[in-house]
């Protein structure tokens, strides 16, 4: 099964458990966490579904490539990460 993990900086605001899922996309993925955390989902995602600027999803090691259909590709033991971005000066 596909691992996803978020940053930790997200769990301060919402929860955020490593989850395993059985994805073969991304938005799969992702679907399976917002669904266990509905709040999550805002964080993430922009209001038209896509990935939300400051935040960064790397696949196996790779930065994620399809920012709007979530579209990239899982295999039963990729790992997720999903960072937020951090900003100030």
């Amino acid at each position: 099964m596909a691992t996803v993990e978020f940053t930790s900086q997200l769990h301060r605001y919402v929860d955020t458990p490593r989850l395993d899922c059985a994805s073969a996309t991304l938005g799969e993925a992702l679907a399976v966490a917002f669904d266990s955390n509905p709040r999550l989902r805002g964080y993430i995602l922009d209001d038209q579904g896509h990935l939300r600027t400051h935040v960064t999803v790397f696949i196996d090691g790779h930065k994620a490539r399809d920012r709007e259909r979530l579209s990239d590709p899982l295999t039963s033991a990729s790992k997720v990460y999903v960072l937020q971005a951090l900003s100030g000066g």
